[in-house]
């Protein structure tokens, strides 16, 4: 069970540092998530159960994650940015019975209302935890039903290239399986101090730093959010040993790092994972900081790492993603044969830590798997060493930061603007996000382009708004009829 993370821990030693200077040792922890899930579990909630959370980072997402899952039922955590519309389709699509807030000022409230889920307000402080639904506190407790390692614990949405977004369930199995990957990885241990800097409710934040240091005993600090202006002070306050994060941070960081008053010797280790780390930013935070930078490979489906550079001595390679971490990794032709060393194909996985298949979605699984290798979409190729190298996606995603957008689900917003005919979103090189959101139209009747951004903002989360909109005459199609996306991004790289 996932919980056992906080178990057998020395008495007092500290699990989360909060900004303003409370701390929790992992005894308060425990408390808190035993005494959250008995509520919980006195109204209903238990296995089978879906749970949205929509928390900032914070203790409360954190205690009510691990509350979720220590009744059985499902965690599925959601951007607090999603409009409303966002918020009704992942809470359709996932079928969820409560909603998780740390406050009702938030558009998922109203969504989860026309939805009639129970909507639970919490607040964690030193005094204490409060629970509070619609009707008031809750006050009563039941303890939660025993949980297996094959229960779901964790629910999410990856973004594909049909218009559907896919559900990825993860169970308790899948999660202990990948924090001991982690853990492995980069010798975790009660001497450490994380930072974390990217959101809780994706596998990055939640995963590959929240609960990896937890399991491995360490000290977790817990910003509400990543500010550059204040890092380096938390890392010096805190005494920090690493922090994970997208290579857009990263360069922020040393973009500021002389202004910031940034040290020539910093972290243990500086890790980096969910989009292609450039060989550039990668020495050039090496050099500036005094850490060693390691490039892992993660994807939700597999609880999130699967390969990653390891600390010195060993070599570190630029461009590489490391080797594998606790799975099998195989590289495959098109027809599913395994590849010599150094051949392009389709990267696959297989081990613990991925998930079973995608909920309720033959089509998809038919096509993710072959036998037991999980198809991850990404083409690459491994070194006689196991090394791997990524070269590019054979999906359709735009990553933009680390940030997975599907481009059909912008295509249909767009398009449902009356004045556009036709659209096709897209991604360009971006030096910030390593790729940014655009789109190409054909219009129907006069309209600016920035009138169609502010309508897709209203519609959209803000990181999947299309940052120029071209207005074409007519888009470029195959001689079946299809709009090549790739066709037509080449035509807007310079």
């Amino acid at each position: 069970m996932l919980t056992s993370i906080l178990e057998n821990k020395p008495y007092g030693s500290i699990g989360v540092k909060l900004i303003d200077g409370e701390s929790y040792s992992y005894q308060n922890l425990t408390g808190l998530v035993d005494e959250m899930a008995s509520k919980l579990s006195s109204i209903g909630v238990k296995s089978g159960t879906v749970v949205n959370i929509v928390i900032d980072n914070s203790i409360e997402f954190l205690i009510s994650f691990l509350s979720v899952t220590r009744c059985g039922a499902i965690a599925a955590p959601l951007n607090p940015t999603y409009t409303s519309s966002e918020f009704e389709f992942y809470i359709k699509d996932a079928n969820s019975s409560y909603l998780i807030v740390k406050d009702r000022d938030n558009n998922s409230v109203a969504a989860a209302q026309n939805a009639n889920l129970n909507v639970i307000t919490v607040g964690v402080s030193k005094t204490g935890l409060s629970l509070n639904d619609l009707k008031g506190e809750l006050t009563h407790a039941r303890d939660p039903e025993y949980v297996s390692d094959e229960t779901v614990a964790l629910f999410l949405h990856t973004s594909g290239t049909t218009s559907k977004p896919k559900g990825v369930p993860l169970t308790h199995r899948n999660l202990l399986a990948s924090l001991s990957n982690i853990i492995n990885t980069y010798n975790l241990s009660e001497a450490d101090t994380s930072i974390v800097v990217m959101p809780l409710f994706h596998v990055h934040g939640l995963i590959g730093v929240a609960l990896s240091t937890l399991a491995s005993g360490g000290c977790l600090v817990l910003p509400n959010r990543f500010s550059a202006s204040t890092f380096w002070k938390i890392q010096s306050d805190m005494n920090a040993t690493w922090y994970s994060a997208v290579p857009t941070i990263h360069k922020i960081l040393l973009d500021r790092a002389d202004s910031d008053g940034a040290p020539y010797q910093s972290f243990r280790f500086i890790r980096s994972c969910s989009s292609p780390l450039s060989k550039e930013i990668l020495l050039g935070v090496e050099n500036r900081f005094g850490s060693p930078v390691l490039e892992a490979y993660g994807m939700t489906e597999a609880a999130h790492q699967m390969s990653s550079n390891r600390l010195p001595p060993f070599e570190r390679n630029p461009g590489s993603v490391g080797n594998p971490t606790g799975v099998e990794i195989s590289v495959r032709s098109e027809t599913g044969i395994e590849l010599h060393y150094s051949e392009l194909g389709e990267v696959c996985v297989r081990g613990p830590n991925v998930m079973g298949g995608y909920v309720n979605n033959i089509s998809a699984n038919k096509s993710a798997f072959w036998g037991d290798w999980f198809r991850t979409g990404d083409q690459g190729f491994l070194t006689e060493d196991k090394n791997l190298t990524l070269t590019g996606r054979l999906k359709e995603l735009i990553n933009r930061g680390g940030e997975k957008i599907s481009p059909v689900e912008v295509d249909q917003v767009i398009a449902s603007h009356f004045a556009v005919s036709e659209a096709i979103s897209f991604p360009l090189p971006d030096e910030k996000y390593g790729e940014s959101v655009n789109a190409a139209v054909v219009l129907s009747e006069p309209v600016s382009e920035s009138s169609i951004i502010e309508f897709c903002a209203d519609k959209l989360a803000t990181f999947k708004v299309p940052g120029r909109i071209f207005i074409l005459d007519k888009l470029p199609k195959s001689v079946t009829g299809k709009i090549q996306r790739r066709n037509i991004a080449e035509m807007f790289q310079d």
